[in-house]
């Protein structure tokens, strides 16, 4: 049995462990209320950790760029690009219109 096989048969059987563990303390035990109290204290506060843990990130995150701003400087940096291209020899583009127009 891999080392990957033993961890997922000791979580199916901890689980089933828990899940036995948790019907006899709400069925068959004085304890029922405080053992639903916590119950349900525990699953809302992990919803509401995870919106808070939204709004965090949400409120510290800096705003996206506007698409006009990405879109200026993707043309300021093709523009530069095909110039510092064109001065030193022609592009493959240039190369194969002027062989086509030959043709």
């Amino acid at each position: 049995m891999s080392r990957d096989q033993a961890l997922g048969a000791l979580l199916l059987v901890a689980g089933i462990i828990g899940i036995l563990i948790y019907g006899w303390l709400v069925f068959f035990t004085g304890w029922w209320m405080i053992v639903l109290q916590i119950t349900a204290f525990v699953a809302i506060a992990a919803v509401l950790a995870i919106i808070a843990w939204i709004g965090y990130t949400l409120a510290t995150t800096p705003p996206p760029k506007p698409m006009e701003e990405i879109e200026k400087e993707l043309e300021k940096e093709q523009s530069e690009s095909g110039t510092k291209e064109g001065t030193s020899e022609q592009t493959s583009e240039q190369k194969e219109g002027a062989s086509d127009s030959k043709s």
